[in-house]
């Protein structure tokens, strides 16, 4: 039986961290999925673009490291309207949220992540996190490694993990 366990994280660098110690552990990059506001996907994860002239040889640099790797490689990427926000979404959860509705007038977001698993109070909070800017990582375990998920989470400083 699969389990989603979850995190969230104030910053790229402690999601990316964590993107890559699930991969190096053995998770596969399929099972890893994210979550972001539109803003935070602009300020976080945007294509920088270098004027100065020694930097110049690049004219464009790509989303860096494994979770923009990640990001960037899913083949299901979608954006979901919660009004006041939109999201993105990459990854597994992609499909579990469309296929929820997460843009319905029925609980949105919240109601969502709920209908995948998440404990209210949590989906509460995440929502709460993501609309503060947080980025929301999660992995499917199809095995007794949800501990194992867990840990490499907080090691890598997620707030809030879900027990999956």
């Amino acid at each position: 039986m699969s389990k989603l366990i979850t995190g969230i994280f104030q910053s790229r660098e402690s999601a990316e961290l964590a993107t890559e110690e699930l991969i190096r552990a053995g998770f596969s990059r399929d099972d890893i999925s994210i979550l972001v506001s539109e803003t935070t996907h602009g300020r976080e994860f945007a294509v920088k673009k270098s004027t100065k002239a020694p930097e110049g040889a690049v004219t464009g640099a790509a989303v860096g490291g494994v979770l923009g790797a990640v990001a960037a490689g899913l083949a299901a990427v979608a954006t979901i309207s919660v009004p006041p926000l939109s999201f993105l979404a990459a990854g597994p959860l992609v499909a579990a949220l469309t296929g929820l509705g997460a843009g319905a007038a029925t609980g949105g977001l919240t109601g969502a992540l709920i209908g995948l698993g998440v404990p209210e109070h949590e989906a509460k909070f995440y929502r709460g996190e993501l609309e503060k800017g947080g980025i929301l990582l999660g992995v499917y375990t199809h095995d007794d490694r949800a501990k194992v998920a867990r840990e490499i989470l907080d090691h890598a400083g997620a707030e809030k993990i879900g027990r999956g």
